[in-house]
């Protein structure tokens, strides 16, 4: 089997109607179909599998011990999402134990294939969370309550699917075993192209965080009360949007987004009583706390003008991580010299990255397309990224 036949056979499941490309979210009905998929496909390859307390599943290569090493990657993907971001890496993952079985290669060191639960935060709203979780770089009982658009917290629905939500949490001696960890994704960005390589070894993840900015006004008619009468949060939720583009961009390379607003109680003749805006910032070095602040005041500002409050809380941050600088330098020796590349996404290796020798390997996007229906990535690269996989884990399984 190949990475790109692996692709085909989940291709249908989660597929939006409504936004296009996929919507697969932590324990909803096509990410455990995707679980299934997953744990069907590894026993096939002679893998034994296990899930952890936090959602995480790993396939084991022989018996689990000390100094293992791991890849893999996420299956769940943001509203309308693209056909490779995560996937991929569990993809190629597979596609590489089957090619190093084939050629009769054997680990010396334990081996493990990993999913990683709600890496992309599309559902409770916190990335990486089930290695944020393994790794103890997030509260339990924080994650616990943490609560879907329909009001469903991780705890319940972990417990729907079979958990014990009061086993959620830091996972020492799981994460112990890990010497290595290695994660293939599709690149987000369009670095390869200009490069000419369909593969590249990555070298850091900028600093990046989500904030809730939480306005509340007085909800009311929107026929029947004068314009002079409103206190309508809508308006400072409107103005911090602009301000996030025009801060952002005196801060040089600074990302930032607002890609979620919603207003409550959401009719088109109602005046809403409360709004609530998610920021996602990212800066490189330790900037983006300090642009996030400038955002706030003048939220704050816009808030007072309109006779509004505005409360801003920090869901999620990561300072700016470096991969381990010896695989970097193994990875790009054993790939023949293949080019290093930095990224503005966060990933599952790097909250790992803290804790463990981590790496990345990114596939060709020639478009650069991402978190979309558009996102792309030649088969013939698809291939390369598995092959180049397979390559690397055989070095490091020895």
């Amino acid at each position: 089997m190949t990475a790109s036949s692996l692709l085909a056979e989940i291709g249908d499941v989660g597929r939006d109607a409504k936004r296009g490309g996929y919507s697969r979210h932590a324990f909803d009905s096509p990410e455990q179909d995707l679980r299934v998929w997953f744990v069907e496909r590894a026993l096939g390859l002679g893998l034994d599998v296990d899930t952890d307390y936090n959602g995480n599943i790993w396939a084991w290569w022989g018996s689990p011990g000390p100094d293992a090493v791991v890849t893999g990657s996420h299956l769940d993907s943001v509203p309308g999402g693209g056909a490779f971001d995560g996937p991929l890496g569990v993809v190629s993952a597979l596609a590489a134990v089957e090619a190093l079985r084939e050629k009769g290669f054997q680990p010396e060191k334990p081996f493990a294939v990993v999913v990683f639960a709600e890496e992309e935060g599309g559902r409770f709203g916190v990335p990486c969370l089930g290695a944020r979780l393994l790794t103890g770089t997030i509260d339990a009982g924080k994650a616990r309550g943490l609560r879907d658009a329909d009001g469903v917290t991780f705890a319940e629905a972990a417990a729907k699917s079979g958990f014990d939500p009061e086993r959620i949490g830091p996972d020492p001696g799981r994460l112990g075993l890990i010497g290595r960890f290695l994660e293939l994704h599709v690149e987000q960005g369009r670095g390869l192209i200009d490069l000419g390589s369909p593969v590249a070894v990555g070298s850091t993840v900028i600093a990046h965080g989500r904030w809730r900015f939480s306005f509340t006004g007085q909800g009311n008619h929107a026929g029947a009360t004068l314009i002079a009468d409103r206190a309508d949060p809508m308006l400072p939720a409107a103005a911090t949007v602009t301000a996030v583009r025009r801060l952002a961009r005196a801060v040089p390379d600074a990302r930032a987004t607002v890609g979620r607003l919603v207003p409550t109680p959401g009719g088109t003749n109602v005046i809403a009583s409360t709004v609530d805006l998610w920021l996602d910032a990212r800066v490189p070095g330790d900037a983006t706390p300090s642009l996030v602040s400038d955002i706030a005041r003048a939220a704050e500002e816009a808030a007072e003008e309109e006779g509004c409050r505005v409360e801003v809380t920090r869901e999620s941050y990561s300072d700016d991580v470096v991969f381990d600088d010896r695989l970097r330098r193994d990875l790009g020796g054993w790939l023949g010299g293949a080019p290093e590349l930095p990224t503005g996404a966060g990933h599952d290796a790097a909250i790992l990255a803290g804790f463990v020798p981590a790496g990345m390997l990114y596939v060709r996007n020639p478009t650069g397309i991402s978190h979309s229906p558009e996102e792309f990535a030649e088969a013939a690269d698809v291939e390369a990224g598995a092959a180049a996989l397979a390559t690397v884990l055989e070095r490091l399984a020895r």
